[in-house]
């Protein structure tokens, strides 16, 4: 089979971790018959020094015609002090509101062999961290109206915070979905008891669940949830959340499995084009060191394999790699612990292909 991938190495370590996630891909095809094509686009920082803008129409078409899209990073200091409309992290809200990507999946899985990359107790981590976090991406606050305004108390600012009922039934019928191949089991997290959103949010979760009786449902308050991903991750299946707390949850949820550079994450549509990347940041102060963890961009590539080629084989063997090369010792310095072998960006890469 023959797939068209429209790549985004982006800024800071995008091209470092990008290099490796498709020398596996490369492998993928060499073993099972496939053909990859890359194709090289450009947004956020580097667009922007390219082009003055993040999201070049030229790079939103290419992705629009593409099989699907691999993702790095954007982002950095070097752009920080440019207007709202005109940062890296532009591109980012771009692509998923022009592409129709508004579900946001983001795993949370803690490996055996790196328990002891995990911040929490022996007796917590040992009952095991294993849900996905759903995410609603294109609504919510980071999409709502905004704006500075004059107060009495001098200058303000303000963002809105909005969900129409057809956002909320999408989201939530993609958790349910997730939930009945998983252990069927839901947990929507809001803040009811304070924003209007968040009731109107709950009050179409309660009517998704009708059309899911297998399912057992639960809700926690936003403020709660932290608490209780801490106290007890083993509880938790399939979270389902608005754009601002998914944003935060996640990252949290990436903390107590390890680490943040072994988190991938697919962004969804109904069109069935995805786009794929690590959930962490550019990290520019190690970019082209040799030093960051691509092991989040690979299992990203793996879950394209998996939700938009229906490559099933193929993407349990790149997660089957990843776990027997951690298994194996090897760590790269953000995962690395006392007796670990450690790697740099290129080799752990390399382990990964060579395992497949």
């Amino acid at each position: 089979m023959n797939f068209n991938i429209s790549v985004i190495s982006g800024d800071g370590i995008g091209p470092d971790i990008i290099e490796q996630a498709t020398k596996v891909l490369n492998k993928i095809g060499h073993k099972f018959g496939h053909q990859f094509k890359f194709i090289e686009v450009d947004a956020g920082g580097i667009a922007i020094d390219k082009f003055g803008e993040p999201l070049p129409q030229k790079t939103l078409d290419i992705c629009k015609s593409s099989d699907s899209i691999l993702l790095g990073a954007v982002g950095g200091h070097k752009w920080d002090t440019l207007p709202v409309e005109k940062r890296p992290e532009k591109a980012l809200l771009g692509l998923r509101s022009e592409l129709g990507l508004y579900a946001n999946l983001r795993p949370a899985v803690l490996y055996d062999t790196l328990k002891d990359a995990c911040p929490l107790k022996d007796e917590i981590s040992s009952k095991g961290i294993d849900f996905i976090v759903v995410r609603e991406l294109t609504g919510g606050m980071y999409f709502g109206e905004r704006g500075i305004k004059e107060t009495h108390l001098g200058q303000a600012a303000w963002d809105t915070e909005m969900y129409a009922v057809e956002e909320v039934r999408r989201i939530a019928k993609t958790a349910f979905d997730i939930a009945m191949l998983r252990n069927k089991k839901v947990t929507n997290i809001d803040k009811a008891n304070v924003l209007a959103s968040s009731r109107l949010w709950r009050s179409v979760i309660l009517e998704v669940k009708k059309d899911y009786p297998q399912v057992e449902l639960d809700h926690l308050y936003v403020d709660n949830a932290t608490m209780q991903l801490i106290k007890n991750p083993s509880s938790f299946d399939v979270i389902v959340t608005t754009n601002m707390f998914g944003d935060i949850i996640s990252d949290e949820a990436s903390q107590i499995t390890g680490s943040i550079g072994i988190i991938p994450s697919a962004s969804l549509g109904k069109s069935g084009l995805g786009m794929y990347e690590p959930i962490h940041g550019s990290a520019p102060d190690i970019a082209g060191k040799d030093l960051a963890n691509p092991i989040a961009t690979i299992l990203s590539a793996a879950m394209m394999l998996k939700y938009s080629f229906q490559l099933e084989e193929e993407a349990t063997t790149i997660e089957i790699a990843v776990f027997k090369v951690l298994e194996n010792g090897y760590r790269t310095k953000d995962i690395m612990s006392i007796g670990k072998k450690q790697v740099g960006t290129k080799e752990m890469g390399q382990l990964i292909t060579d395992e497949i």
